[in-house]
């Protein structure tokens, strides 16, 4: 009989799994196996979908909505996406420039691959979402890494933006507030990126705003299109209802851009998934047409919860984490304590893990020496994960 050849391709070969995912795996691998494993590694909000989204999706499925849709969504979905985007964001934009994806991730994965060559160059702030480099990879494109610290609020600046740039730059991606740091630029930070990028008409913008609702600052969240509304005709702006709607597994992302790369971004889903989950549409139709004021509770609730982890984790020696603007992460500089680990941050999650939390190294966000918190988890939960790092480390 003969073998089949194992071989994969080369742009798989360029990419490695999300380590994310990884840690997860194996921290519910654990759990089964009756190990008490607090997982702190995914970013998923522990709070019940809104139950006029349950009623929605349940109507849907009653009402037979359970058919193909538009490759890119329904009308009512993109007008839904269309009043998110006003509302929320600020960017007004006709439905003819927003498309409808599975998932915020998806709507990334295809912008990049409709419009990367061999060649070109993406610019990615560090550390970043850990998907980002991944797609670009295997795209085929080059990543070209724009390194920020906690000094700086983990935001690149317009002069390294500046220097960073050459003729194969073909996209800036940015993420506000950011996974892995909760960083959130300002609209003075975003102008002055837009006046570096008007010297440069052949660069894209990818603005990944897929936590702007969960920021902790005052005022309206600040965004590229409407800081820089010259740009608009490329900057990508992607959202969704996964964060802010705790509706992750529904797998709903949204896009709103210049008509031509949502064109080519729905031709490419016309060949993958095809269309976005009928049921799921429906579910977000009410999640953005419906009530937001729980948005309020739920951010203060972040709040504390994040003010809990900051002020446990910058108690115990050889810790220390910034207070994060937005998002529901904070990033754990473990510097003091690498050589312990042989400088090796992944050590130190394994280290985590046998003592009972599961979060991720920063290393797999290009970052290093240290890791990742995720605080969307109940308060109980938080305080004894950190009395456990506390313990392990100590």
């Amino acid at each position: 009989m003969t073998r089949t050849d194992p071989k994969v391709s080369a742009a798989l070969q360029r990419i490695a799994p999300s380590q994310t995912t990884a840690m997860t795996d194996r921290a519910t691998a654990l759990k089964a196996e009756g190990r008490d494993i607090i997982s702190l590694s995914v970013g998923e909000p522990d709070f019940a979908t809104p139950a006029h989204v349950i009623a929605a999706a349940r109507d849907a499925m009653d009402a037979g909505a359970t058919k193909y849709t538009p490759v890119g969504g329904t009308a009512r979905m993109k007008q839904a996406a269309a009043l998110h985007f006003a509302r929320d964001l600020g960017i007004a934009v006709p439905v003819s420039q927003v498309t409808i994806s599975a998932g915020g991730k998806q709507a990334i994965f295809h912008a990049l691959m409709a419009t990367l060559d061999p060649g070109d160059e993406v610019l990615i702030p560090a550390p970043w979402w850990v998907s980002y480099p991944e797609i670009v990879r295997f795209a085929g494109a080059d990543v070209v890494k724009l390194a920020t610290d906690a000094a700086g609020g983990f935001r690149i600046t317009a002069g390294q933006l500046a220097a960073a740039i050459t003729p194969q730059t073909r996209w800036l991606l940015l993420n506000s507030p950011g996974n892995p740091t909760g960083a959130t630029y300002s609209a003075g930070e975003l102008r002055a990126i837009g006046d570096v990028l008007r010297r440069h008409p052949r660069v894209l913008v990818m603005s990944d705003d897929i936590y702007a609702p969960i920021r902790y600052g005052g005022g309206m969240h600040a965004t590229l299109a409407v800081e820089c509304p010259d740009l608009a005709d490329r900057v990508l702006t992607v959202s969704g209802v996964s964060k802010s709607h705790a509706m992750t597994g529904f797998r709903i992302g949204v896009a709103a851009g210049p008509q031509w790369l949502i064109g080519a971004m729905e031709k490419l889903q016309s060949h993958s998934s095809g269309n976005p989950c009928s049921v799921s549409q429906a579910a977000a139709v009410a999640a953005f047409e419906g009530p937001q004021d729980f948005l309020l509770d739920w951010r203060e609730r972040f709040r504390a919860r994040r003010d809990l982890v900051v002020n446990a984790i910058n108690a115990i020696p050889g810790l220390s984490t910034p207070v994060p603007d937005g998002a529901f992460y904070c990033m754990v500089d473990a510097t003091a304590l690498m050589d312990r680990f042989g400088n090796d941050d992944g050590k130190l999650a394994f280290h985590l893990l046998d003592h009972g939390v599961a979060i991720v190294q920063a290393s797999a966000f290009g970052g290093g020496d240290g890791f990742r918190i995720s605080f969307a988890a109940d308060e109980a939960q938080l305080a004894e994960a950190v009395r456990r790092i506390a313990a392990a480390v100590a």
